[in-house]
This record gives structure tokens, C-alpha cells and sequence, in this order.
């Protein structure tokens, strides 16, 4: 079972079931994060089955069903029980209200509940406070966690949302029944404080739950938790596979793709790309180069499965295709499929050769070292010059090159940093978003009296690999990922917290940290069987980072990498961040600009 599966599952066995009744239905409130998780998991009209009548955002204005029992999954923060107390205050909301926080609820906000227990039927913590936002990838929706994890002195801020974030940590491994070894990149101080915190909560579930993490092959599962220091080179590239060239390029909200539809009314027309659509699945990390060509064979074979429809030569452009559905509007869901992603591939490739062509060749040569042919590079800076010159280069893309250049000499002068800005044209108060990475544990400025050499992991040969030009780059978290399922992860940068996990041999050893455990065994849901391999980004994770976990997977076999994150980081995204890294945060969070994801279930 896919980390979705499992997740819609415990969320209809343990939430919704129980409470369905013959005759009746309820309605569901729910707050940001789990609008997001249901989304993500769940379609519509599955929930409708499960005797749901309605589906009801808590922060909004709501009309009153007092016939109807309301079915309340909630953060337990103090903004959502307050709403939650208000709806049961003059008049009722609901008839009555089951309960159920997505992680561990603090006393003090219990208590707040108090004065509306005679309406509470039911109360529960079901420990699930994540998105699953692919098979394989989930969020924590959290993306404060970047700032307040940079700030130099622990405040409160900075200590509540270090438990906030590894209840939610382990409210994951829990759901996905696992009891992993813990390791944690040893550069930042940071991610063992959070490391202890989620060990404390993951013993706290082993209590409850002895089944949690049992088998032989489970014994070696693993979570990192890494920070966004030790790669700071991936956020800044141009991706040129499907996904993360669609999130970095285009017109995107969350994962919502709009554009303007050919025709007499030039209606806007938007497509929600997700694991729902087949195509995009198929083709999301793939290079751009051979999605065109891909998706115009796909649709030959479907056209001439279908009586009727042989379309000769094949649909070569969007116009084709069109003409195609007006011809045969019997089968016009599928080929409206086949032409959105048909567009999205040329939109991408016309934003190639506007110029992002040049950027990935200097880009791909500075990370690497050396250019296609092998040639070592002497002198990055004449590669990047001609480029911040360029007023047709982006400005977002003139401050990533200089960011790719300050990085892979692990820092620069700040009078040349002051040279390179003028040489772009860059205003002087966008000086403040490239030294900022320095709050990520990297090298901007150099100062012999404060820098220390920034970690860089030796990176693998990739020889074999089939790879394109510009393409060249490999995240950094792969050869993590890799090292880990082969147990060769070197341990002085990426100890252990409680000791190494059982032998990587199939010998059914156990752990010292593991003890003897009870095994009731017939209480355990269907996980999966072999170990998996769970890796947190404090920072955010790329879609790159997220393709090389699929990767892995499919590659290894046996070990299920699931990877994530406070939130998706895309380049833009990394820049707003590096932009506020230094301003304060207020009551209601960091000073960021963030693109919503907002939850879109899928239409029956």
C-alpha cells in the first residue's frame, strides 16, 4: 500500500466508519491541514459513500445544521479549538461533536473544551498530521519551520515548533507502522534537538502500540532528519523533468495548471495535476526532451485502440487535437487529457529555448566542475559573467547563478560579491537574500575568523548513467538515500541517535534499541512488509529531491523511500524564503509570500 492508501484507510477505519449510522449522515469540519491531507487521499465521492453529507472548512463562516452530528479533524492549536468551542457557544453549530485532534493535544488547550462538554460524544488523537502529497513524498504544511529552524538564539517560538514538528514526524511513522533507527546530518545542532523530540513521541506510540516497527526486515527501517544546509546547490538549478520544470517555469497554483484555451471565447481553463492523472504520472520525471514525443505516441496507441479513430499520421500539435475532439466528442475526457499535457510540454519547451537553455549549460557546468566533454573548468566566473550582464536574463535568475557560483567556491569575498551585483544590475537590497544563505550553515562571505569548511559530500561516479547535457547534476540527498539502503552512509556526518539499526543482512536480529517488544500480531494493519527508508528535509524538499526517491525505490527493490518536508520548495519559493530568512515573525508567522496548495479533491 501506497503512503495515500494507507492514510485514506486509517482515516475511514478509524474516523469516519465508526460513526456511520443507517439512515443518517454527518457533516465533516475540518481545518487547513486536514482539508489538505483528506484532498490528498480521498475523492469526493468516496467520502459521500462513507455517510458524509457535507464537507465544511472550519475558519469560515458556516450556516447552522443542527440536525446533522458534526465530525470535527483538527490541528490542536489554540485558533482551531477556539472555533471549535465558538460553533457550541450561542447557538449549536451541530448537534453534537466527535473530536478527533491529528496529534497529541496539550492540557492547557484541552481544558479549553470544558465549557462545551455536554455536546462532545466523541474525543480522540488519531495521530496523523501530514499531507500525503504523493505516493512517496508528504508535507507537514509548516513553512515557518525554515525560519524559525535558522534562528540563531532558541525561543519559545523555536522550541514549540521543534515538538510541533516531530509530533508530526512521528504521527507519520506511526501511521505508516514503523519504529525506525534515527540519524540526523551532524553539521547543524538543530536536527538532533528535533531528533530527540521525535524519539521521545515515537517510544511514547511503541508503548501503545507493541506491533509498531516489528519483523525482521522492519528492524531496518530509518529516518534522517536532515537540514537544507547540506545541499544548497539543487534549489538553485533549472530542472528540466516534467514536474519540477512545470512548477519552476509556469503559470502554477499549487499544482493547479491554468491556461488560456484556444477558441472564440479564449476561456481560461485549469487541469490539477496529481496522481489521479495517469499521464502525468507517467511522464512527470521524465526529461522534457521526450515528453512531447511520448505523449503524441500515447495517443496513436489509444486512437488506434479505438474503432473509428485511426488518426493517420497522428495529432502533431493542439490544434490537431482539437479539431480531434470536435470530431469525436464521444471521447473527448481523453483527449482533452492528452492535449493539456501535450501543451504543457511545448509551453515548457518554448520557455527552453527563450533563453533557459544557456542558463542550464553554465549551470550544469558551475555545479559539476567541468562541461559536457569532461573539461575541467578554470574560471567560473567567465562563465557567468556574459549571463548577469544579460538585462534579458531574469533577475531571479541573475541572483541563482550568483548563488551557484558563491556555493561551489564555498564563499567569496564580499567586495566581489559587491562587483558581482553591480555587473547585474542587481539592487543593492537583494545583497541581503544571497548573505542570508549563510543562516543555512553555508559559506557566503569569507571570514577566516567564523567560516569553517561547509560539508560536500564525495559524490558518486554516474558513468553508466544515461544522462542529457544539460541534466548532468544529481541531488545530493540520492547518494544519501543510496549509501543508506547499502549501509555505507558514512557515520561521522550522519550518526545514528540510539545506536545502529539491525544488520543490513536478512538475519532477524534485533536492535538494542528495539528490546522485547510484544508482537500481537493480529492486530496489525497491511503495511508493507520490508523496510523503508524515511527521510525529513527541514527547509523544504525539491522536486528533484522527490524524483531521486522514486528513483531509488525502483532501483532497490526492497527498501520504500518516503521523503519530505516542512513544505515543496521550488527556486522561486527558495529565493522568497532567503529574502525573509532575517525578518521577525509575528503572531500569524514568518514574513514569506507562499504560493497556497490548496486542497483540490477530485471530481467524481
Amino acid at each position: 500500500m501506497s503512503l495515500k492508501q494507507i492514510t485514506q484507510q486509517k482515516l475511514f477505519n478509524d474516523v469516519i466508519r465508526p460513526l456511520k449510522r443507517p439512515g443518517k449522515v454527518n457533516a465533516l469540519i475540518v481545518d487547513r491541514l486536514a482539508m489538505k491531507m483528506i484532498g490528498a487521499c480521498c475523492k469526493m465521492h468516496d467520502i459521500l459513500e462513507e455517510g458524509i453529507t457535507i464537507i465544511e472548512d472550519l475558519t469560515k463562516r458556516r450556516e447552522p445544521l443542527p440536525k446533522l452530528e458534526g465530525i470535527y479533524i483538527l490541528q490542536p492549536t489554540k485558533e482551531s479549538i477556539q472555533r471549535l468551542v465558538d460553533d457550541f457557544a450561542d447557538q449549536k453549530q451541530y448537534k453534537r461533536a466527535h473530536i478527533f485532534f491529528t496529534e497529541a493535544c496539550p492540557d492547557t488547550l484541552f481544558a479549553m473544551l470544558g465549557g462545551i462538554g455536554k455536546y462532545i460524544k466523541t474525543c480522540k488523537e488519531i495521530n496523523m498530521s501530514y499531507i500525503p502529497y504523493e505516493n512517496q513524498v508528504y508535507t507537514l504544511d509548516s513553512p515557518d519551520t525554515f525560519f524559525l529552524y535558522n534562528k540563531a538564539a532558541k525561543t519559545d517560538d523555536v522550541n514549540s515548533d521543534l515538538e510541533r514538528t516531530a509530533e508530526q514526524i512521528a504521527t507519520l511513522c506511526a501511521t505508516l507502522g514503523e519504529y525506525p533507527a534515527l540519524r540526523f546530518r551532524n553539521d547543524c545542532e538543530r536536527n538532533l534537538d528535533l531528533l530527540k523530540l521525535v524519539c521521545q513521541r515515537l517510544d511514547a506510540y511503541k508503548k501503545d502500540d507493541g506491533t509498531m516497527g516489528e519483523g525482521a526486515e522492519k528492524a531496518r527501517s530509518q529516518l534522517i532528519v536532515i537540514d537544507r544546509g547540506f545541499d544548497g546547490i539543487t534549489p538553485l538549478l533549472h530542472e528540466l523533468t516534467q514536474q519540477a520544470m512545470c512548477h519552476d517555469l509556469l503559470s502554477m497554483d499549487g499544482d493547479v495548471y491554468r491556461y488560456e484555451a484556444e477558441g472564440a471565447d479564449n476561456a481560461e481553463k485549469e487541469v490539477l495535476l496529481d496522481e489521479n492523472d495517469e499521464l502525468w504520472v507517467e511522464n512527470r520525471h521524465k526529461h522534457i526532451a521526450v515528453v512531447s514525443k511520448d505523449v503524441k505516441e500515447g495517443l496513436k496507441k489509444f486512437s488506434d485502440s479505438k474503432a473509428g479513430m485511426k488518426t493517420g499520421s497522428g495529432a502533431s500539435s493542439i490544434k490537431d487535437l482539437s479539431m480531434m475532439i470536435k470530431r469525436m466528442p464521444q471521447f473527448q475526457k481523453e483527449l482533452n487529457k492528452f492535449s493539456t499535457h501535450l501543451r504543457l510540454a511545448e509551453e515548457c519547451m518554448k520557455k527552453y529555448t527563450q533563453g533557459i537553455d544557456k542558463l542550464c549549460k553554465v549551470e550544469q557546468d558551475l555545479a559539476m566542475g567541468e562541461d559536457a566533454q569532461g573539461e575541467k573548468v578554470k574560471d567560473p566566473a567567465h562563465l557567468i559573467l556574459p549571463l548577469l550582464a544579460d538585462l534579458n536574463v531574469k533577475k531571479d535568475d541573475r541572483i541563482r547563478l550568483i548563488l551557484l557560483y558563491i556555493l561551489i567556491n564555498d564563499g567569496i569575498l564580499d567586495s566581489n560579491l559587491d562587483k558581482l551585483l553591480q555587473h547585474a544590475s542587481i539592487p543593492v537590497e537583494e545583497k541581503e537574500t544571497i548573505t542570508n544563505a549563510a543562516g543555512m550553515g553555508l559559506n557566503i562571505i569569507i571570514d577566516p575568523a567564523r567560516n569553517k569548511k561547509t560539508w560536500a559530500p564525495k559524490r558518486k561516479e554516474r558513468a553508466n548513467e544515461e544522462v542529457y547535457q544539460t541534466s548532468r547534476w544529481v541531488p545530493v540527498i540520492k547518494d544519501i538515500i543510496e549509501d543508506a539502503c547499502d549501509d555505507k552512509l558514512d557515520t561521522k556526518q550522519f550518526p545514528f541517535l540510539t545506536g545502529k539499526p539491525a544488520s543490513q543482512a536478512y538475519s532477524g536480529a534485533s536492535s538494542a534499541r528495539y528490546g522485547q517488544w510484544s508482537k500481537e500480531k493480529g492486530q496489525q494493519q497491511a503495511f508493507r512488509s520490508g523496510p523503508r527508508l524515511i527521510i525529513f528535509i527541514v527547509g523544504g524538499v525539491t522536486y528533484s529531491e522527490m524524483r531521486a526517491a522514486y528513483e531509488v525505490t525502483k532501483a532497490k527493490k526492497s527498501w520504500e523511500i518516503i521523503i519530505g518536508s516542512d513544505h515543496i520548495l521550488t527556486p522561486t519559493r527558495f529565493l522568497s524564503n532567503l529574502r525573509s530568512l532575517n525578518k521577525p515573525c509575528d503572531a500569524s508567522g514568518c514574513s514569506v509570500s507562499l504560493v497556497d496548495e490548496t486542497a483540490h479533491f477530485v471530481r467524481i
